[in-house]
């Protein structure tokens, strides 16, 4: 199966999808105390963060010692407070100026599935300033990294099976078949593995709430917000549902809720296509470069065999037609994986992938040792319950052939149907859907920023929310999913000035 989901540049996380704002927990109806007091008022035990790195490189970054983590404890059914719980893991990096201090900056970095916890960690430095006066605190919504329970689907070993199979290359409908039955295995193995009552409180309307009895345990009366890829359906669901509670809010690489999920994957692999081509015009001058005359038609002559042969890349393993695909779009992210991009391309003409599977691997979060993070369960166990199912069969295929009509470099695989076939079975209802959120009443100024050829979300997505919202707009002009502390000193200047002020116009940057 593959996504071409959203990521935040420095934490290679995923993008998002469209939900519905989260309800307020409703306060006791009894008489005494409010049962959600005991979450709200909790007291957080920061200390070392060693023990909640889930791989090799997160157990090296959260050596750093100034860095403190903590578990938030959340109901894991808001409708019964006094029920089951579950733990959110955090991570704090606190402002170094406490003169200066503003207050707790809280980052999510997209998804679903990724760790806002390491994007914490990993934002710090390029901050500069805004690290003396703000605490960075990250967290890994329910489900996913370090909070527990964890979302598991699939063992290590059948992940890599999934990706070297052929099965989403095959449209004949003996191959339909059997990615319909796929499909529906993959629900039953995230059912056996996590739980239902779990999987049934993963999604965006719990994590809001979740944000919530986060800002108040760590003693903020309104949240300063920085939401990136799916962060920003995080972020929109929040400002929805506790408007009030806002004090500053960063939607970086927007989502549009009204999008419903085909819509959402229709207009993802045209961006897709666009930032493809983007980066085609920049590959064909060099030299070795694959990608001369049309670029998408030789594209398709360099991956195609590979449905049939994979090739040779590092440890004894293959790149397959799905990880070659997932290894471009992977690159597609950033202009700074271009070179290494164009590189693996020029590997595979000459029949090694090795370049290609390492870009692979980082998007699907697989270590060296072969241990994968969770976020490809995680993201789909969110996605098919922030979304309506789609069950028409006539519906999926007219979504698949939009999709490969607007990115025709993806053509030979089936680009994210198995996403839709996957929720269209999901063992769980789902908890929200798309709409075309209202400027909430008492919402103060919010900052969407935007970029004009982003990959996984495109730029008419923030142009969009921005006007739904009456947010203030901040374009930037690149090719990248995301703009804040990525190399650009206007978008920086632009959003720092806001985290401090809280006051922004329409603004554009080059």
């Amino acid at each position: 199966m593959r996504r071409l989901a959203a990521v935040v540049a420095v934490a290679l996380a995923a993008t998002a999808c469209s939900a519905s704002p989260a309800p307020s927990p409703s306060p006791s109806s009894k008489p005494g105390p409010d049962p959600m007091d005991r979450f709200t008022t909790q007291q957080l035990a920061w200390g070392p963060c060693a023990a909640y790195g889930q791989d090799d490189f997160e157990k090296q970054a959260y050596a750093d010692k100034s860095l403190e983590c903590a578990s938030l404890t959340v109901p894991l059914d808001y409708a019964k407070p006094t029920g089951e719980t579950v733990t959110v893991g955090l991570l704090r990096h606190r402002a170094t100026d406490a003169a200066k201090r503003v207050g707790a900056l809280v980052v999510d970095p997209g998804g679903p599935g990724g760790s806002g916890m390491m994007a914490a960690a990993s934002l710090v430095k390029p901050a500069g300033d805004l690290a003396k006066e703000f605490d960075f605190v990250g967290f890994d919504p329910r489900g996913v990294h370090a909070s527990r329970p964890r979302i598991t689907c699939r063992s290590d070993a059948e992940q890599d099976a999934d990706r070297s199979s052929d099965i989403e290359s095959d449209n004949s409908p003996a191959g339909v078949e059997k990615q319909l039955a796929e499909a529906k295995s993959y629900g039953a193995s995230c059912v056996a593995h996590t739980g239902a009552e779990f999987l049934a409180h993963v999604g965006t309307r719990e994590v809001v709430q979740d944000l919530d009895v986060l800002r108040a345990a760590l003693g903020e009366p309104k949240l300063t917000y920085l939401g990136y890829s799916y962060g920003t359906q995080i972020g929109s669901a929040y400002a929805e549902a506790y408007p009030a509670r806002v004090r500053a809010m960063v939607l970086d690489g927007a989502i549009d809720p009204a999008q419903d999920l085909p819509r959402s994957l229709i207009t993802q692999t045209a961006g897709f296509q666009d930032a493809f081509t983007e980066f085609a015009k920049w590959c064909a001058p060099r030299s070795g470069c694959p990608l001369q005359g049309d670029a998408t038609a030789a594209f398709q002559r360099l991956v195609r065999p590979l449905v049939a042969k994979p090739v040779p890349a590092r440890g004894g393993r293959k790149l397959s037609f799905e990880d070659a695909i997932t290894g471009v779009t992977a690159a597609l992210y950033s202009r700074q994986r271009w070179g290494y991009l164009a590189t693996g391309l020029q590997q595979l003409s000459q029949g090694q992938g090795g370049n290609l599977l390492d870009l692979a691997d980082s998007y699907y979060e697989r270590d060296q040792q072969g241990h994968y993070s969770g976020e490809i369960d995680a993201y789909f166990a969110v996605r098919c319950v922030d979304f309506a199912r789609v069950t028409d069969r006539a519906a999926i295929d007219s979504a698949h052939a939009q999709m490969v009509a607007g990115a025709p470099f993806l053509a030979g695989g089936t680009p994210d149907t198995s996403e839709l076939d996957i929720c269209s079975s999901w063992p769980v209802p789902p908890t929200s859907r798309a709409h075309q959120p209202a400027p909430p009443r008492g919402l103060p100024k919010v900052l969407v920023v935007s970029t004009t050829h982003d990959p996984a979300t495109p730029y008419q997505q923030g142009v969009d929310l921005a006007k739904d919202l009456g947010a203030a707009l901040l374009t930037f002009e690149g090719t990248q999913h995301t703009a804040f502390l990525s190399g650009s000193a206007c978008v920086d200047k632009a959003v720092g000035d806001y985290l401090r002020a809280g006051t922004a116009v329409d603004a554009r940057c080059a």
